[in-house]
């Protein structure tokens, strides 16, 4: 595997973006020019672009240096590697932060160097708000768990747990990862201050493939990372969400070969078991109670409503929780009910939070509630 350096810089970057590309010279010019945009001064003084080519078939045309001075530099691989790319690009940065970028999204706040310098030293991964062009927010996540085309990792604490796995290949990657920085001892968070924008270019998007590699890298973060005692239930849960994910994209085909492969595969997936309260990190638990246990309203109301997206992420974890607390749940919604957003997945639940402003939200982002910072247009 051949890696080339168009650029050698001797001094160390407050922030290297590293960006995977395939095939997408117009997505990764578009990127490009938007990171131009940028002052180098709200972004912390020296900064830089690392590309990593994941084997396109045809040489990428990039810049040596941005308009405003960012530098950029080439690797070029000889093969496609998938979201492995981000680990070669990030042993190849020079900055304490990496901001993980794909080749169709980009930043669109730049004052994102104080911000960062300003992170609590335990904290290794910031997820940051990421928009569509729809105006809808992207998909994914989870209260300690960062989407991979939208946040910034320390560097030191990404390549000390192993970045990603390459057997992943794409989806799921970032779960496996956020497992490893808890288990590691880190914290991670979410920010509405830094703010992308996911074109999410739809050349090369296959939904069979996409279901297969959910199905298959849930399955394996599962086997993986689960307590003994969660185990199960995590995998059976897993199943039905992307069944009904494919029922509603049409990609059936793809849901089956991807329990096929997890059959094959679980076993091979060696156990490093979270501990019980570093699972409930994990899978939002944690962060759910201390969210709801801060709303008193819940614990006077007669009945409680869920609102938002059908299935959301965690449905059935933020049910256990309102149960727990007394609550009795209202399925038909009525208006004397306390509404609640059913969803754990941080983008859908801003979503949800636009669209029933008065409804509490499962969980906080950087100690404020949700609800006190609805979201503006990415191009505000």
């Amino acid at each position: 595997m051949q890696a080339n350096r168009f650029v050698d810089t001797l001094h160390s970057m407050h922030i290297s973006f590293v960006i995977p590309t395939r095939n997408r010279q117009h997505e990764l010019g578009y990127t490009l020019g938007q990171l131009e945009r940028l002052s180098l001064d709200e972004l912390g003084g020296e900064s830089e672009v690392v590309i990593v080519d994941n084997g396109s078939d045809s040489v990428m045309d990039v810049p040596n240096t941005l308009r405003n001075g960012i530098q950029v530099s080439m690797v070029s691989l000889g093969e496609n590697i998938g979201a492995g790319a981000r680990n070669i690009g990030a042993e190849h940065a020079l900055g304490d932060w990496v901001i993980m970028l794909d080749d169709d999204s980009n930043l669109c706040t730049g004052e994102v160097g104080d911000y960062l310098a300003g992170v609590d030293a335990k904290v290794a991964a910031v997820g940051g708000e990421i928009l569509l062009p729809t105006g809808q927010h992207e998909s994914g996540g989870l209260p300690e768990v960062v989407v991979g085309c939208g946040c910034a990792i320390r560097r030191d604490a990404f390549l000390d747990v192993g970045g990603y796995d390459v057997s992943f290949g794409y989806y799921a990657e970032e779960y496996d990862l956020c497992a490893k920085l808890i288990a590691a001892g880190h914290s991670i968070m979410h920010t509405m201050a830094i703010r992308f924008e996911h074109r999410k270019c739809a050349v090369g998007r296959d939904m069979d493939e996409i279901l297969y590699r959910l199905v298959r890298n849930n399955g394996w973060v599962i086997q993986r990372h689960a307590p003994d005692a969660h185990r199960n239930d995590a995998l059976k849960e897993m199943y039905t969400r992307y069944q009904q994910i494919a029922i509603n994209e049409h990609a059936m085909a793809g849901y089956r070969r991807g329990c096929d492969e997890l059959e094959r595969t679980i076993k091979t997936q060696r156990p490093v078991p979270l501990s019980m309260d570093e699972w409930d990190r994990f899978v939002g638990n944690a962060a759910l109670r201390t969210s709801l246990l801060k709303h008193h309203q819940l614990q006077q109301a007669s009945s409680v409503s869920i609102v938002g997206p059908a299935r959301g992420k965690g449905l059935g974890q933020i049910c256990s929780a309102l149960e727990s607390l007394g609550c009795v749940l209202d399925t038909t919604n009525s208006p004397e009910s306390v509404q609640v957003i059913g969803t754990l997945s941080p983008g859908p639940m801003l979503d949800a939070k636009i669209e029933y402003r008065d409804a509490i939200s499962p969980w906080m982002v950087e100690d404020r509630l949700i609800e006190d910072s609805i979201p503006l247009s990415v191009h505000s």
